[in-house]
Formats: C-alpha cells, sequence, structure tokens
C-alpha cells in the first residue's frame, strides 16, 4: 500500500486537470485547429512523424535487417553504385530493390546523388564500421520471432527462442558445448568493444595492481584495459567452456603472460582472490535479483577492504533500456534491466560503500556503476 499524498486535495486537482488536457489533445477539433494554427503546428506536425515512426517501426527494423544481409554497407564502402548495378550483385529484382534503396535513404543509411549512384551516409557507413553491429542486427530474426505475438509476450505465454542462444545464463550446464560457447562468445566479443571503450572512458583504473573481470567471456574488456594500462595484473575468470576462446584471444595480441585464466562458474564456485578490484560487464542484466545477490556477496567476499567493484551494463531509465534491453531480457528468460539506483542497492546490501553512478556518454552502449568494499 503506498502513502497518500501530504496535499491530497491538491494532487487529486492536478490528477484532474492533467485529465482534462490529455482529453482536449485526443479530440479531433482540438488537433484540426492545431495543425492549422500558426504556433502549434510544427509541434503538431514533429509529433505527427514521431508517431507515424512508432507505426511504422516494424517495416524500418525490416528494412535494416534487409540492408544488412545483403551486405549493402560493405558493398557501398568499396564504391557508389546505381540499383541496376547492385541488383545483379544482391540477386534482387531491379524494382525490388529501388523501394529498399529509397526506403533505405528515407532512413538516413544512404543518399541518392544526381548521377543515380546511391553512397553510404555517415549513419550507413557506422553499420560497416562499428563492431559487431552486423552480427547483433542478424541475430535479431530470433528476437523478432519471440515478439511476433506481443500480447502473448507480455502475457508471459511465449515460449522464446532467445534463451538457447544464450544458454550460459542458465549455468554451466548450458553452455558446456564448445560449439555453442563459440557461436554465443563471438557475438558477445564483438559487441563489447564499444562497452569496453565507454567503460574506460569514464572510470580511473590507475591505482589497481590487479582486476578480474568475471563473467568475461573471451576477453575483449580485458584486451582493452591491458591496452590502456599496462601496469596491471589482470585475471578472467569465465565458464570452462569460454576458456579456449579466450587463450586463443589473448595469444593472438600478445597477451598471454599478462592475463590471468580461471574457469569456474561464479553460482557453484567461489570467485579467486588477489585482485584489488573487479569488473562486472554486462552480467547482472543477464540474472535475477536472487543470482545478482549471491554474485555480489561472492565479490566482496573475493575484495580486499577498499577494493572496487566496477559495474558497466545498459541500464533502465533511457529508451535503449526502457524499450529494448528490458524486452530483450524478457524474451531470453532470465535477468532484466535495472537502474542505476537498483545495482547501487544490491551493492551496498553486499556491503559496497562510496557507491557512484557515472554519467554515460552513450546510455544505448552502457552506464557504469562502482563501489568500494566497506572493511
Amino acid at each position: 500500500m503506498t502513502d497518500a499524498p501530504a496535499n491530497l486535495p491538491a494532487f487529486q486537482a492536478g490528477e484532474r486537470r492533467a485529465g482534462r488536457v490529455t482529453r482536449l489533445l485526443a479530440s479531433r477539433p482540438f488537433q484540426r485547429w492545431a495543425a492549422r494554427f500558426p504556433l502549434t503546428r510544427r509541434i503538431v506536425r514533429r509529433e505527427g512523424e514521431a508517431l507515424f515512426d512508432l507505426v511504422a517501426g516494424f517495416c524500418h527494423s525490416q528494412v535494416l535487417m534487409a540492408f544488412m544481409a545483403l551486405d549493402l554497407p560493405e558493398r557501398l564502402m568499396e564504391r557508389e553504385e546505381t540499383v541496376e548495378a547492385l541488383a545483379g550483385r544482391v540477386s534482387v529484382p531491379v524494382d525490388r530493390l529501388k523501394v529498399l534503396m529509397a526506403a533505405a535513404a528515407s532512413l538516413g543509411l544512404v543518399r541518392r546523388r544526381r548521377s543515380g549512384v546511391y553512397g553510404l551516409t555517415r549513419r550507413g557507413a557506422a553499420l560497416a564500421g562499428v563492431p559487431g553491429l552486423k552480427g547483433m542486427i542478424a541475430h535479431h530474426e530470433v528476437l523478432y520471432r519471440d515478439l511476433a505475438d506481443p500480447v502473448a509476450f507480455f502475457r508471459g505465454e511465449t515460449a522464446t527462442e532467445l534463451a538457447g542462444f544464450w544458454p550460459y545464463v542458465f549455468g554451466a550446464d548450458g553452455a558446456g558445448d564448445p560449439e555453442v560457447a563459440a557461436t554465443y562468445s563471438r557475438l558477445m566479443a564483438d559487441s563489447q568493444v564499444l562497452v569496453a571503450e565507454d567503460t574506460l572512458a569514464a572510470i580511473d583504473l590507475s591505482g589497481v595492481t590487479r582486476l578480474m573481470d568475471v563473467g568475461g567471456g573471451t576477453g575483449t574488456f580485458l584486451s582493452h584495459v591491458a591496452d590502456t594500462y599496462p601496469q596491471i595484473g589482470l585475471t578472467l575468470f569465465d565458464l570452462p567452456a569460454v576458456a579456449p576462446g579466450a587463450r586463443a584471444r589473448f595469444a593472438e595480441a600478445g597477451l598471454s603472460d599478462r592475463i590471468d585464466i580461471a574457469a569456474g562458474s561464479f553460482r557453484d564456485d567461489p570467485l579467486p582472490e588477489g585482485a584489488d578490484a573487479i569488473s562486472l560487464v554486462r552480467v547482472l542484466y543477464d540474472h535475477e535479483d536472487a543470482t545478482v545477490r549471491v554474485l555480489l556477496a561472492k565479490v566482496a567476499e573475493a575484495l580486499p577492504a577498499g577494493g572496487r567493484l566496477i559495474v558497466s551494463e545498459p541500464m533502465a531509465g533511457s529508451r535503449a533500456g526502457d524499450a529494448y534491453f528490458a524486452l530483450y531480457c524478457m524474451a531470453m528468460r532470465t535477468g532484466k534491466a535495472r537502474r542505476s539506483a537498483e545495482i547501487a542497492a544490491h551493492m551496498a546490501e553486499a556491503g559496497f560503500t562510496r557507491i557512484r553512478a557515472h554519467r554515460p556518454a552513450r546510455p544505448f552502449v552502457t552506464s557504469v556503476v562502482e563501489g568500494v568494499r566497506g572493511s
């Protein structure tokens, strides 16, 4: 039961006024007037366009999917092309490819020059250049199937497929197949490049002697840390099925002597000691609150007094967190996007103090909360 507002009559009056304004905005006579009135017609047009983007959003996502599946960003990076030349290269009829390219132009991915050739915009070039973006978009076909009946999805009546794409979230048993582990590890590694960059831009690790990255996959984050802080000792802790991929990455980067790999499951095993900082990069939002509490307790136990915990992941409170990652976690059937205050509360419960949420540079990439283990 929630507490009543201190000034209940004023609160109720405010609610009534808000209701009248909402009904006015929804009325057709007011909408027709606002569309003609000079001081409001720009607002009406902007809101109308935003509303239509919501209505057409599924078509937009499918245009993007086709644009990427046909490798059009890579092809147009090589050289600008006419639709007729592209059609032969991608095996799509010219008249249908014209529709796709016009749609891509309307979404700001390409531009058509007077000569008739198409070239990439800055946004389109980013599709070819942002690490992991192509793989992320491609695997959305699984999420789209899970969301095909959105009412059933939100009622919890859908047997979602996405959980099978990330089996590690249910424990070591689900991630034991090396081939399966290689599939999800590759996508995770590619998508974590921007996360690593934004995390390291938000924090300062210059006083750390050893950092352990728990659930770090094949080591994307630690590889970035190694480049930025050559004096820090590094440990990767993740499932045994992930370890071979990490060893291969570190060997290729010449980091085998700098990064230790400890194989285990934070669900079943204690965390290794010896680090004075522990990072959880895109880990907590994969798991329910009960699992998060157990993990944070283990982190606190593994750290010395004054040791640091760094949590970096997309968080609720932004459009990306509330309208994408929250749904994604539901489709995985575990975890949830949390606000920074929720994560801070879990950290405080585990014994962390001086908890600080950094202002995110790009909330759609990641947000960072860190704290210090109390004595």
